[in-house]
């Protein structure tokens, strides 16, 4: 009888056990564990083979110091079962079943970057348990809602989420958010798969997530495997919207300013690289295919890519000189801004600023679409390196001939620091001028070009430049036609008739060699040879102020050619040149070359003329035939 009594009296302690007593120490337990203070307004036991704890008003709340009403999280009921006979059997603890009630998260971060959501564990916690962590059998949460407003991003959102209850998808986790991320209106819809199955190595977890920032878009379709520890992915990504470069606030990686664009593809992350693989898709009128990885590092992540099109408009890749991406070349007679009475364009350069992360990029434009532009396809080694860009090479086909080149650009500042070199081989300069429509003639072009500046413009990078010009061209065609294409129809004709050059004469070959230094442009060499009288020039140009001070002799292989012309000046600027007859030569036709400076082209630029143009060129034979002539 004594025993039943003291058994009937247990459990009516129990029964009746004010179980709020232990408030006060699960506070402190909880409170240590996250750093945090937490407090609990009721504690309730239901007693049995599985054991329900139920705790009401659970808040965690802010760091200390920190300005903002609402606490970090509110949770309504917090109810845990626990297994007490398997623990007692088998010392494991099982959990059949954990249900969250009305959660609500208030996450908040200033403009100087602190939050109240950023946890550290308090310097009194204890030494961290090595008891295996308890079996979770089925986790249920219910209206649950998160409002986040984060400074830095520009974001105010408002969440809310819940797990599915139907038994097709039984603790699945859908989520829906609206509100403004990074300045522009945003929504999202996410569909996950059962959160205890996050930490399963045998289970992907699955995911749906659609995002609409501003015109971005954005969808995650497929599943991660061991997300907390990334594991892996096989997950399909497409991406849209106006401009990849708004990407950056989604995705966390910088990209350069683009035309409306998409792109679908597998996403991947292992060995701390995510990976973009198999991508396809539309660049404004470019299509583009390839593979991204993006690695972690200091003191910048890493991005390489190997990037392809198949059909490409040059006007699309603006972005990655800081052009207006899409925007298409000037029509033909028209220039970006210059100032008045000037011809290099004045307009600032606008490199983007893509300091945060390096980037190695292989691209291959195989047909160039843009039909203003004479090059036929693109082959680039992109690489940016603390701000810094190479291109190296950067060639193009032109025609059955290429330009192959290689260029450093350094930004100091607001200032480009500058240097290339270009060699031009067997280019068809009626592939040059193609887009004008006039000129037919079948002439080849090769040479070298260097410069090395810095500026913020054309007009200031060639202004201060330093470097030269060897430029050759063979077999050139219709001579009027020409410069009419170069030069415009008053200009081209005037010269032509200053030097007593028939119209339609024919151009056997062109030989210039000029020297760049402190933006002064130096002749070193100038001979323009046709079927009726040699060119020969000297002079410079003054590209900071665009002053000319060229001269003109014919040298006939005619008499009556000879007997008409005279030596000409070309002054006045770029913009507005002039033409003057040199009066202190007119009827003394003897040494007149001599006496204005002309040189004949020196035999050093035979090497350069026959890797410009080919062993077999019309400018060797003319170069031969003249060099005789002289001796």
């Amino acid at each position: 009888m004594a025993l039943s009594a003291l058994m009937i009296a247990l459990i009516a302690l129990v029964a009746l056990w004010n179980w709020n007593w232990f408030r006060p120490l699960v506070e402190a337990r909880a409170s240590a564990a996250i750093g945090r203070k937490v407090t609990i307004q009721t504690i309730g036991l239901s007693l049995g083979r599985v054991t329900v704890l139920t705790l009401r008003g659970v808040t965690i709340t802010n760091p200390p110091g920190f300005a903002q009403a609402l606490p970090l999280a509110v949770i309504d009921k917090l109810s845990v079962s626990i297994d007490l006979l398997d623990y007692l059997q088998h010392q494991t603890l099982v959990l059949p079943a954990i249900t969250i009630t009305h959660p609500v998260i208030n996450a908040r971060q200033w403009p100087d970057g602190t939050d109240n959501y950023s946890f550290s564990p308090s310097a009194g916690a204890g030494p961290s348990n090595s008891a295996a962590p308890p079996r979770i059998e089925a986790l249920t949460i219910t209206q649950g809602e998160a409002r986040a407003t984060l400074a830095k991003l520009h974001a105010a959102v408002k969440a809310d989420f819940t797990t599915a209850q139907t038994s097709a998808q039984s603790g699945l986790l859908v989520a829906a958010a609206t509100g403004v991320y990074a300045g522009q209106k945003l929504t999202a819809h996410f569909i996950g798969g059962a959160l205890l199955t996050v930490s399963d190595p045998a289970k992907p977890y699955k995911i749906d997530l659609q995002v609409q920032n501003g015109g971005t878009s954005l969808s995650l379709v497929g599943s991660l495997l061991q997300p907390l520890t990334f594991g892996g992915a096989d997950v399909k990504l497409t991406l849209a919207g106006p401009n990849m470069a708004d990407l950056l606030p989604l995705i966390g990686v910088p990209l350069p300013a683009t035309p409306p664009y998409k792109i679908a593809g597998m996403l991947d992350y292992a060995k701390q690289q995510i990976r973009f693989d198999h991508f396809t898709g539309q660049v404004g009128s470019s299509d583009l295919q390839g593979d991204i990885s993006y690695t972690p590092a200091t003191p910048r992540p890493k991005i390489v890519a190997e990037l392809t099109s198949r059909r490409v408009d040059l006007a699309d890749l603006g972005g990655f000189i800081g052009a207006k991406p899409g925007a298409k070349p000037a029509a033909s007679g028209q220039h970006n801004t210059s100032e008045a009475g000037k011809l290099l364009p004045q307009t600032p350069f606008n490199l983007p600023h893509l300091k945060m992360a390096d980037f190695d990029v292989h691209y291959r434009g195989e047909h160039i679409i843009n039909r203003n532009t004479p090059l036929d396809n693109l082959v680039v080694h992109l690489q940016i390196i603390d701000g810094r860009i190479t291109a190296d090479p950067l060639n193009f086909a032109v025609g059955t001939g290429t330009i192959e080149s290689a260029v450093d650009l350094d930004p100091v500042g607001s200032v480009l620091h500058t240097k290339a070199n270009i060699d031009f081989r067997k280019i068809p300069l009626s592939r040059i001028m193609q887009s004008t429509h006039l000129f037919t003639g079948a002439g080849v072009i090769g040479g070298h070009a260097t410069l090395t500046t810095t500026g913020n413009s054309i007009a200031q990078m060639l202004g201060r430049g330093n470097g030269g010009l060897q430029l050759f061209m063979a077999q050139g065609g219709d001579i009027s036609a020409l410069m009419v294409d170069l030069a415009g129809l008053q200009f081209g004709d005037g010269v032509l008739s200053a030097l007593g050059i028939p119209r339609h004469t024919d151009v056997k070959c062109m030989i210039t060699d000029f020297t760049l230094t402190d933006g002064l442009v130096d002749t070193k060499a100038l001979l323009l040879a046709t079927s009726e009288a040699n060119i020969l020039g000297a002079g410079t140009i003054n590209l900071a102020d665009e002053k000319l001070a060229m001269h003109l002799h014919t040298e006939a292989t005619h008499f009556s050619i000879g007997s008409l012309s005279a030596p000409i000046n070309i002054g006045g600027t770029l913009a507005d040149p002039s033409i003057l007859p040199n009066i202190l030569t007119v009827g003394a036709k003897t040494g007149t070359a001599i006496g204005l400076g002309i040189l004949f082209p020196p035999l050093a630029l035979l090497p350069t003329i026959r890797l410009g143009l080919g062993d077999k060129n019309a400018c060797a034979d003319t170069y031969a035939t003249l060099a005789h002539s002289k001796t």
